[in-house]
């Protein structure tokens, strides 16, 4: 509860006080998976709390957003529609948009300065092994776009490849759920029901890799070389204010 309510007064903040941006477009990429494919059916669902308050914030500040997804067409959320998930749901089309995302073929990368992608294990098992949606996050970036994550997020963009073959991730600070998190919790069996842990995947395509030892805060937004990574969920809200930051 009590990062629940960090987390509410965080948007409303960013809400009172950013300045409206111009005509820019930011695309969310999500998940299409339930399940992760397993007997007991574990759940893969994106995390609302990731996707609404960073979508709230764009649309907020004047930014067109759309939403994409492997198979295109509406994408599953998990948790409830508190605070300001449920006002944008309410009041600012986040369901009309997240329930319509474009397939990969129908994105046009230029039409895009940024490109969020939030968290829940479904991203690990579509999003990170869809090659187009990877050359969609990689284009955007090589256009000088920003590329933002939170939690598993970050897996959802770790095996995108640039231009000149390189990883997208190479020798930049980039923050995603931590292995350590993840060998703890049973929500995928410790890990075992997942395609590759976060940060392993992240260190080992040349990321410097961010977890829990190296900052002051577990919920620090790391941001390098227009990379803004974070994390937790609770600091979803502060990615997409450091993307705009930049941005502008």
């Amino acid at each position: 509860m009590q990062n629940w309510l960090r987390f509410l007064f965080i948007v409303t903040l960013l809400s009172a006080t950013f300045g409206h941006a111009s005509e820019k477009k930011v695309l969310i990429i999500a998940s299409n998976a339930i399940d992760m494919g397993d007997a007991e059916k574990h759940d893969a669902r994106n995390n609302l709390w990731e996707f609404a308050p960073p979508y709230h914030v764009f649309v907020s500040h004047g930014y067109d957003v759309d939403f994409a997804s492997p198979n295109g067409g509406a994408v599953p959320f998990m948790m409830d529609p508190l605070g300001i998930s449920s006002y944008t749901i309410k009041y600012e089309g986040f369901l009309e948009k997240a329930n319509n995302s474009l397939k990969p073929e129908q994105i046009q990368p230029n039409n895009y300065s940024a490109v969020f992608i939030g968290g829940g294990y479904g991203v690990l098992f579509d999003v990170a092994s869809n090659k187009k949606l990877q050359e969609v996050i990689a284009k955007i970036y090589e256009n000088g776009g920003i590329v933002g994550s939170c939690g598993h997020g970050a897996g959802g963009f770790a095996n995108a490849k640039l231009s000149n073959g390189k990883y997208l991730v190479q020798g930049k600070r980039v923050a995603g759920f931590p292995d350590a998190t993840e060998k703890e919790k049973n929500w995928a069996k410790h890990g075992e029901l997942l395609p590759f842990l976060v940060e392993q995947q992240l260190r080992e395509n040349g990321a410097i890799a961010i977890n829990k030892n190296t900052v002051r805060d577990k919920h620090d937004v790391i941001a390098d070389a227009r990379i803004v990574s974070s994390m937790f969920l609770p600091s979803a809200a502060l990615v997409a204010k450091e993307m705009l930051l930049l941005l502008e």
